[in-house]
């Protein structure tokens, strides 16, 4: 038996070789997961004990808030230990670089770093060399490189109160993997002088060269932890190391969708397969093949063809993590790149992976080949049916309960559930149940579908237009888990597609109607100030219709820290639209009141009616809160009227200033002029609205990008499948395709045949996965939020079914080929 399945490997390795393309790319891509993330492990670990190999100790403070840092006193002692070489407070604030514009560089302030010069330097300093005064700083090379600044250059950083110092560039380091660093930008300074800059009154980190433990740790507290420099390598790799355990769980969720529509494929080769084959069974149960033998024959195969495909696999993988790694050294993200990464696990994983699927979804198809009697070698060879099918009472039942279902809790998740992430995993549950209703009652509706997909085929294609309609619709278990597996993936991408659309539509919304103000300035530090002359300056600019200014001031409420903010009274309602939940706008306004979030209300001694005790300079005030807004408008916390705040605090520069500009005034003419009046302070960053909203636009195609590109290869597999569906089915169908030609059926005609064939196979496919991404969408998008908006991208949508159609037309190409070229004598003897 075993040479029997061996010599059918062999005949039949053209019918099997797509069957194993499909296990290549899904083992491929869980593999390639593997060999890229375990080689960023490698490069991560590898930085990190670089960098901490100078460190015999180090200190690290037990909470990772910085304002609970180390303090002075414990450097101190540290210093002071009996073996104790060299000691190294790390300091670590923001110091805001000024580029050659004369403005603040970046979206957020530079990190100010300190920068030892001794041997406990844990940087790679590409150009000169650290700083040891207090006109001296270094640049991160990304920024040096950015902004066009080397060393020998002077440049300007601004303190933590925003006052501009001059500095002497004297070298460019390379800050490693510092996530701070490689977002913001890094300016690094002797101790003294980071702490001067960066405001910071406490240490992020002790590193020490030197010394004992058991002393090290008396020193440092019971508030700080004590690491050697091996275990400090190995904490930071570990850090850095949850980041690519996020990747490898994301990709690998992609990888198992690829893998479930492999095995859609799979499962429906080997059905084919089976019909085709089932005289050669037949045949076998007569010389004495026992039915375990036959299924054990069958079963031998998939494991064959699963194996192959998974070794095949795995070589991709490493292609594809290689190519990965190649793209991720291009964008310098100051990791070591490691060479591509094969461990054992990832062989055995995508081995187990590729076989055993492969062979679970051959298990079926392996049972109905026992259950071929002897008898049936003595019949002609089967054609699919095309009698009258039905689902039959159980599948019928089954398809019913989980579309119920799933329509069910898709209608809690969506409606009834709080709005947020909860709502949205109920969401996601109900799509999968009612997906399984959809491959449950498939079958029953490739035919309705098939008419309605091929009616324009049926009628501009003319007889063979009418005839691979006819085809597709002929064996509808084969059709429809033909079509599921493409379902998948257009349905995921639709899906993906509406929630961009509807975020993007939904963010649009809240940006028009709560600040619909063109132009915003504040700092790049959170708590700083915008100079009183800018918003007057700006008030002189023609073509300026509005200026709202907001205020803040730390202070404390009831005995307790908390912030008090005012807006000119003029921008609340029209510049600045905050949505009242309890209580007039109005009320909000008068002498001795105020207005508090949603979120503050929820508070204790905070609700509508209370009177809250506020301190200020002159004593203690009572505000009286008579209203309620929602959390938006660039408004938080407690807002009290202009005139009161002013009385409370004295006259206080503004936090932010939004403009507002006429109508018909060009968008670049009105940048122009915000900007030239924003030139002489740099610290102060102009953004716009429009600006803001293509840059959250942007942000949300790129993520869609990514998805699409990563459930493309779903899209692709499933391709691969109708292809392979379509090569079986010209096999099958070898005697019809000669008597169409012997009536008359030309080369032409026949290829067109199979094309538009595959095409409303392809479009049946596409057509229900984008009408169950749009229904699942609307349920995600409106289980977000109470106020998220609806959004359908037709274009997008209408492009899936489109190219989905077109792949699967290109993908009929290779078997219409081959049935036009087959003898019509030799295939009229085919038996």
């Amino acid at each position: 038996m075993l040479r029997t399945t061996l010599a059918g490997l062999r005949a039949h390795k053209l019918r099997l070789l797509l069957t194993a393309v499909a296990i290549t790319l899904g083992v491929g891509f869980i593999s390639g997961t593997f060999v890229l993330t375990d080689t960023m492990d490698k490069g991560v670990a590898k930085t990190f004990a670089k960098s901490a190999d100078k460190v015999d100790f180090a200190v690290v403070p037990k909470s990772d808030d910085p304002e609970k840092g180390i303090s002075a006193d414990t450097l101190r002692k540290v210093r002071a230990l009996p073996g104790v070489t060299d000691v190294h407070g790390m300091v670590k604030g923001e110091a805001a670089l000024v580029g050659k514009d004369g403005k603040a560089v970046g979206d957020f302030p530079t990190v100010g770093m300190s920068v030892p010069s001794g041997p406990l330097l844990r940087y790679d300093v590409d150009k000169g060399r650290p700083p040891s005064g207090g006109g001296e700083t270094v640049l991160d090379s990304g920024t040096a490189q950015r902004e066009g600044f080397t060393v020998g250059d002077t440049v300007t950083i601004l303190d933590d109160g925003n006052h501009p110092h001059s500095f002497n560039v004297v070298g460019v380091v390379d800050f490693g993997i510092d996530q701070d660093a490689a977002f913001q930008g890094a300016v690094g300074f002797d101790t003294r002088t980071a702490i001067a800059m960066t405001g910071e009154k406490a240490y992020r980190e002790i590193d020490i060269a030197g010394g004992d433990r058991a002393a090290i740790e008396a020193a440092a507290g019971p508030s700080n932890e004590v690491y050697t420099g091996t275990e400090l390598g190995a904490l930071l790799a570990k850090a850095a190391g949850a980041d690519t355990e996020v990747i490898r769980t994301g990709l690998l969720i992609f990888g198992l969708v690829a893998m479930l529509v492999s095995a859609l494929v799979i499962y429906n080769t080997f059905s084919i397969l089976i019909a085709q084959r089932m005289r050669e069974m037949a045949l076998l149960r007569c010389v004495g093949a026992t039915r375990r033998q036959v299924f054990g024959g069958v079963v031998a195969e998939s494991a064959a063809v699963g194996l192959a495909g998974s070794l095949l696999g795995l070589a991709a993988g490493v292609g594809l993590g290689e190519g990965a790694l190649v793209a991720i050294s291009r964008l310098d993200v100051g990791v070591d790149v490691a060479a591509p990464s094969l461990t054992v696990r990832t062989i055995v994983a995508g081995l187990a992976v590729g076989t055993v699927v492969t062979v679970l979804s051959a298990m079926l198809p392996a049972r109905a080949a026992t259950r071929v009697a002897p008898v049936a070698a003595l019949r002609s060879d089967p054609e699919p049916s095309s009698g009258r099918f039905r689902l039959g009472r159980l599948r019928t039942a089954i398809a019913v309960l989980l579309g119920a279902a799933g329509l069910a809790v898709g209608g809690l998740g969506s409606l009834a559930m709080d709005k947020g992430e909860a709502a949205m995993y109920v969401v996601a549950i109900a799509g999968g149940v009612f997906f399984l209703a959809v491959i449950a009652a498939m079958p029953a509706l490739v035919r309705p579908l098939g008419r309605l997909v091929g009616a324009a085929p049926a009628r501009l294609g003319g007889v063979p237009g009418r005839l691979a309609v006819a085809n597709a619709q002929r064996a509808p278990r084969r059709t429809a888990t033909t079509t599921i597996a493409l379902t998948v993936g257009v349905g995921l991408m639709s899906l993906f597609a509406v929630i961009a659309a509807s975020g993007k539509a939904t963010a649009a919304d809240k940006l028009e109607e709560q600040f619909p103000a063109e132009f915003q300035i504040q700092t790049q530090n959170a708590d700083g100030r915008v100079p009183q002359a800018l918003a007057e300056a700006l008030r002189d600019r023609p073509g300026i219709a509005a200026v709202a200014e907001t205020r803040r001031q730390e202070t404390k409420i009831g005995g307790e820290e908390g912030r008090i903010a005012t807006v000119t009274p003029s921008a609340l309602g029209t510049t600045v639209k905050p949505e009242m939940k309890e209580g007039a706008l109005g009320a909000a306004l008068e002498p001795g009141t105020a207005m508090v979030d949603e979120a503050t209300a929820g508070q204790p001694g905070y609700g509508i009616g209370r009177t809250i005790r506020v301190e200020t300079p002159h004593g203690t005030v009572p505000v009286k809160i008579t209203a309620v807004y929602g959390l938006g408008a660039q408004l938080a916390g407690i807002i009290v009227p202009e005139a009161d705040f002013t009385r409370y605090f004295g006259t206080v520069d503004p936090s932010a200033l939004y403009i507002k500009t006429h109508d018909g005034v060009p968008a670049a003419a009105a940048r122009r002029a915000v900007e030239d009046a924003a030139q002489p302070y740099p610290a102060a960053k102009v953004t716009s609205a429009a600006e803001f909203k293509e840059t959250m636009t942007e942000a949300i195609d790129m993520i869609l990008m990514v998805f699409a590109g990563l459930l493309g290869l779903a899209i692709v597999i499933a391709l691969f499948g109708i292809a392979n569906t379509l090569t079986l089915s010209v096999v099958e169908r070898t005697r019809e395709s000669a008597l169409l030609r012997a009536v008359g059926l030309t080369k032409r005609q026949l290829r067109r045949m199979l094309s538009v064939e595959a095409l409303v196979m392809a479009v049946i496919g596409a057509s229900t996965g984008v009408v169950l991404g749009i229904a699942f969408g609307w349920a995600a998008t409106n289980a977000m939020a109470d106020d998220s908006l609806f959004a359908l991208p037709y274009l997008q949508v209408t492009g899936f079914v489109v190219l989905a159609g077109a792949a699967g037309t290109v993908a009929a190409v290779m078997p219409a080929r081959r049935a036009a070229r087959t003898s019509i004598v030799e295939s009229l003897a085919h038996d």
